[in-house]
């Protein structure tokens, strides 16, 4: 087998050790352990310099490889690799026999590495990932809210759909003050919310108790409190971007279905230099939102996605969902022409695709994003149109015969 690597090493992480092999082109190989603490590691790059390694790879076990990266990826070229690449044969797995695996694949060039970008794109994705997650909590928070309020037979939740709206907020605040009665907290409502006047009067009719009131105030301290977080990450997010990145953002926001903070979280995940990803495709097959590929004997067993990127998947299927209720746009018929045939989860698959393909192109090139139309579908296959509607009307009991009109 051809030997690609003269001279490099592989790593075996944990969480309180590193196994580390050097491999040279003699076939020897010299095997150490080290600790994970910072010393520890730039103690092992010493012993690696020392023994002319200029590459080295290592398994993407959780978050413990990113001390060693953040340490050494000015004096090594470094390659993190996907743990599934490389399993080892049943019931010859150690430590040591980890890292000379990965040091003979590395040797050999059988390794893939995975996309690790620069410093400042891994800190602005550690800001829009935790931003996420504080929206998540918030939402959990909201639950238990509405779990007070319908133990306190309350069914703010049935006539509003966000209870914490500014008309759900200020009703929750009136039934913690305890001051007004069901009618008069049904007069805060705004907007669409007063067409519904009687059913809150009659939803805000329930037994609040002192416990009740003080599990709501408890909760909504917990949502201001996280709104305010929120708000800072947002200054942050917007403290750390470039230029760049931000005239980006711009553009994507013409896409429907993006906003400035789904933006934010695709910029974070993929970057702006699109040069990594050969085409559009290699980078849907990378964030894990194309068929899967799986085919034996003539016969293909599964198309279901990897799991890949699941922050930027959830990024994309989110706009994805909204972009899919834009009308008069692209992308609303071709998720309802997918729909009919595959249902919802799939098309909204599809959309997200789609929306990451718009992405690709916008980030590569300087072009702006133009909608192709609701009769998109309609002007590149008439023929498959007109044949959907014979059939559309055959169903309904008609006989039509078609001639085509000429040029």
């Amino acid at each position: 087998m051809q030997m690609v690597h003269a001279h490099c090493a592989g790593l075996d992480v944990h969480k309180e050790s590193i196994a580390a092999c050097v491999l040279h082109d003699d076939g020897k190989s010299v095997v150490e352990t080290f600790g994970a603490t910072s010393r520890e590691i730039l103690r092992m790059g010493d012993w690696l310099a020392g023994r002319g390694v200029t590459i080295l790879a290592m398994e993407s076990t959780g978050v413990f490889w990113k001390p060693i990266w953040n340490l050494l990826e000015d004096r090594f070229q470094l390659m993190l690799v996907n743990a599934q690449h490389i399993k080892r044969v049943p019931g010859r797995k150690t430590d040591v026999s980890d890292c000379q695996w990965i040091a003979q694949l590395l040797q050999h060039g059988l390794l893939s590495p995975s996309f690790v970008p620069l410093r400042p794109q891994r800190e602005l994705r550690d800001l829009t990932r935790q931003r996420v997650q504080l929206l998540h909590d918030r939402a959990r928070v909201i639950l238990r809210i509405q779990k007070v309020l319908e133990d306190a037979n309350i069914k703010l939740s049935s006539v509003a759909t966000d209870i914490m709206g500014k008309s759900g907020r200020a009703m929750i605040e009136a039934l913690i003050a305890g001051q007004l009665t069901p009618e008069r907290m049904a007069e805060l409502a705004q907007g669409q919310l007063r067409k519904k006047i009687p059913l809150l009067q009659q939803a805000l009719l329930g037994n609040a108790t002192s416990h009740h009131k003080f599990m709501l105030t408890s909760l909504l301290a917990q949502i201001d409190h996280i709104d305010g977080q929120v708000r800072s990450f947002d200054t942050r997010i917007e403290e750390v971007m470039s230029p760049l990145e931000k005239e980006a953002i711009k553009r994507l926001d013409e896409v429907p279905g993006f906003d400035r903070r789904s933006g934010q979280n695709v910029i974070a995940e993929i970057g702006i230099d699109m040069s990594r990803f050969p085409t559009a495709h290699h980078l849907a097959s990378w964030a894990g939102l194309c068929p899967g590929n799986n085919e034996s004997a003539g016969k293909r067993r599964s198309g279901r996605t990897r799991s890949a990127n699941p922050w930027l998947k959830a990024a994309l299927t989110q706009s994805a969902w909204a972009a899919g209720r834009t009308k008069l746009s692209y992308f609303s018929v071709h998720k309802s022409r997918i729909a009919k045939r595959r249902g919802q989860k799939r098309a909204i698959i599809a959309v997200a695709h789609s929306l990451l393909v718009v992405a690709y192109h916008l980030l590569k090139g300087p072009a702006r994003y133009c909608d192709l139309g609701v009769d998109h579908f309609e002007r590149i296959k008439p023929e498959r149109q007109a044949r959907s509607l014979v059939h559309r009307l055959n169903k309904l009991g008609y006989r039509v015969t078609i001639d085509r009109e000429a040029a």
